[in-house]
């Protein structure tokens, strides 16, 4: 552990100009507060923001950040408040604490949406002041660095797999690669122990039996570039078990299937010396195709500059090769505190990083902390392409990204109206995967609007989080407008007067917040009709007299379609939405059907050989795939049949005896068409499927009376 005076010099010699006395009173502040508390491993606890304040000033960090991170549990595991810490140290160092503080309480909260509102609260923090960040890495890094005390083994492989789900990209995005591979590595041995022990073992096993290779390469690149007259520096590495292990399992291939284990860095002085010496190089030795990239003209978001290249480099080994200049090294170490801003009071937005901004953007849209989290997990794992507006202005994308997630990276209100693309002038479809290096124009339209299936394509968590917002909003008002019809209807079936000021006057009674909120549970079916009928009109609940259908059995109607106790037989449903089942073809359990979604009215369920789709031939984003549930209650649906029957005496008893005694029920039947000899009906039938159904039919086809009988299909 750090003594007092050790941390002092420390940052007194990279910052003269640091306060000495608030560190001294910040160390003491620290000591006295946490006084007797002990650590896992047997230590004082306060020997664990000591050690964190030490991580930061490896990294000559400004003194605020210095004296927040020696405070940052106090307010947590102490007696004292963000009012104490503000009175004897700054509002500041309050801020900053209090910031840190935050997002250690939000991780006692309940496993299931911990780190989801925890890294919620972690990007709000950031966005104000970037040094909340760095205080929470080297947290937890120094808390990762003693995780093997803590004695539950489920504790650690949480924390171990939120450090490698959060922390490590979040150490990534602002280039501080260091911390990013230690965290990877502390992780992946609680993980993957044997994983990483195997890989270890052999990377020890490598590195004896090729250590001379490796320094030859070393040589060989160093002399190449040196006979050029070109003055660099030639640095081997090899690659940390973390990343060598997550190779192994992208590419599905062995440890000894990988070519780039080790990877050799070049440094030079200045820009146009990097250019030279991938020119030099590219001239010495044959160049792996698809294995150059050009960070330096094209930065990644976190600052991040080299040149990558792949060579057949001596002895015909294939060799990755990093090439930069001696600042570009330190910010790819230490990212954002390699050239420290703060030393002149600038730079603490945290909204100066682009890609906080995007997050940020999908907070607006994300419906829930589980959502946000989902989607920036996405944002933060992937590979990236650059692309390029069509002023020049550079676009950082996930592999797979399409024009749409381009769209929304510009502007959502851009995504939201985007209906065509080109790239590289051509005019492309809108889920075309984009390359490094295209050029993308976006068409726009003020009336259209994002579709559904965009969702099945974007890869970007931005672009996710839009169209589900949109898609939420669209349906909430389909909701609210069916809701609407069905409380006019309810309320003039039962001869009562509707008006908004009587449902405004029922909010309560229903437990709703509005009147939009009601008419949307309405629509859903989370409330029915007749319960907002009865919180308005309370003399409402004796309902008028039903009249009991002809043929209904012991006088009680039967559920018809599948809606006893509001369950519905079919799969491929969003939970609530309203569904109507198609009177043009009367679709059966056993039938293939599709479902047609209508503005006010939720989905319509048609078979698949229904001749009403042809309608909708040009709307496919109205198409929804269904099918039926299994089996489950006995539920009740209604087909149609046209039947020719004798005109005779008898003939209809006939034909009606038939179908009750195949146990089904007569809903409603009608006489089309009458002549000298025949009767044409069309008769409803409550039926169980398609099958029972069809024995109805085969079973009146063999009654002498009746000339023909046939599904109708209207």
């Amino acid at each position: 552990m750090l003594r007092q005076f050790e941390l002092v010099e420390r940052v007194m010699s990279y910052d003269p100009q640091a306060d000495e006395g608030l560190l001294n009173q910040a160390y003491v502040y620290a000591m006295k507060m946490h006084g007797s508390q002990l650590r896992a491993n047997g230590d004082p606890y306060f020997s664990h923001p000591i050690e964190v304040a030490g991580i930061l000033s490896d990294l000559h960090i400004d003194c605020e950040t210095i004296v927040t991170a020696l405070l940052h549990d106090v307010v947590e595991d102490t007696s004292a408040t963000v009012a104490d810490i503000e009175q004897l140290f700054g509002g500041n160092i309050a801020r900053l604490v209090d910031g840190v503080t935050k997002l250690t309480k939000m991780e006692l909260r309940s496993e299931s949406s911990k780190s989801a509102e925890n890294f919620r609260k972690l990007l709000l923090a950031i966005s104000e002041d970037i040094r909340v960040l760095l205080v929470k890495l080297a947290d937890r890094l120094h808390n990762m660095r003693t995780l093997h005390f803590i004695n539950s083994e489920d504790k650690r492989r949480r924390i171990a797999a939120e450090t490698l789900e959060i922390y490590a990209p979040l150490a990534e995005r602002i280039g501080m690669q260091r911390f990013k591979d230690e965290l990877e590595d502390l992780s992946f041995a609680q993980l993957q122990p044997e994983a990483r022990a195997s890989i270890v073992r052999r990377l020890e096993f490598l590195r004896e039996q090729g250590e001379t290779l490796t320094n030859e390469v070393i040589e060989k690149l160093f002399k190449t570039l040196s006979t050029d007259g070109l003055q660099a520096s030639v640095y081997g590495r090899v690659k940390t078990p973390f990343s060598i292990w997550t190779k192994m399992r992208r590419k599905n291939i062995e440890f000894e299937g990988l070519s780039d284990i080790m990877a050799f860095r070049v440094e030079v002085a200045t820009r146009a010396d990097c250019y030279q010496a991938m020119g030099i190089l590219h001239d010495k030795y044959p160049v792996v195709p698809g294995r150059m990239k050009d960070y330096i003209s094209l930065p990644k978001p976190n600052g991040y500059q080299s040149i990558h290249t792949g060579l057949v480099g001596p002895r015909g080994h294939r060799i990755e090769v990093q090439i930069r200049t001696h600042e570009m090294q330190e910010v790819a170490e230490l990212g954002v505190a390699a050239h420290w801003s703060y030393k002149e009071g600038a730079g603490r937005d945290g909204t100066q990083y682009r890609w906080v901004r995007g997050l940020l953007d999908i907070l607006d849209h994300a419906s829930s902390p589980e959502e946000f989290l989902e989607h920036t997990k996405m944002e933060m794992f992937q590979d990236q392409v650059f692309c390029f507006t069509p002023k020049g202005a550079v676009i950082a994308l996930p592999q797979g990204a399409c024009p749409v997630d381009f769209a929304y990276a510009v502007h959502s209100e851009v995504g939201d109206s985007c209906v065509g693309a080109k790239v590289n002038g051509r005019i492309v479809t809108l889920n075309a995967n984009l390359s490094n290096g295209d050029q993308v124009e976006i068409q726009t339209s003020r009336t259209s609007s994002p579709k559904a299936d965009w969702e099945n394509f974007v890869v970007t968590g931005k672009a996710k989080a839009c169209i589900r917002r949109f898609i939420r909003l669209q349906k909430r008002d389909e909701y609210a407008k069916l809701g609407r019809q069905m409380l006019a209807q309810k309320f003039r079936e039962e001869r009562y007067e509707l008006r908004e000021k009587l449902l405004e006057g029922a909010l309560k009674a229903v437990k709703m917040e509005t009147v939009t909120d009601l008419q949307v549970a309405v629509g859903q079916g989370e409330l029915s009709a007749r319960e907002v009928l009865v919180a308005v009109y309370p003399q409402a609940r004796q309902p008028l007299r039903e009249k009991t259908p002809i043929g209904a059995a012991n006088g009680r109607r039967r559920p018809m379609n599948g809606h006893a106790n509001g369950a519905m037989p079919i799969k491929g449903l969003i939970d609530g939405m309203a569904v109507h089942y198609a009177q043009c073809c009367h679709p059966l359990p056993g039938d293939r059907i599709v479902g047609i979604i209508s503005t006010g009215r939720g989905v319509t369920v048609h078979t698949i050989h229904c001749d009403t789709l042809r309608n909708f031939e040009d709307e496919p984003e109205r198409w929804i795939d269904l099918a039926w549930d299994e089996p489950g209650e006995e539920r009740s649906f209604q087909g149609r049949l046209r039947a020719l029957i004798s005109n005779e005496p008898g003939s209809l008893g006939d034909f009606t005896t038939i179908i009750g005694k195949a146990q089904a029920n007569i809903a409603d039947l009608k006489i089309v068409t009458r002549s000298m000899d025949y009767f044409e009906v069309l008769v409803d039938v409550e039926v169980q499927d398609l099958k029972h159904l069809t024995d109805i039919t085969a079973a009146l086809r063999a009654t002498p009376s009746i000339s023909s009988v046939e599904r109708a299909r209207g």
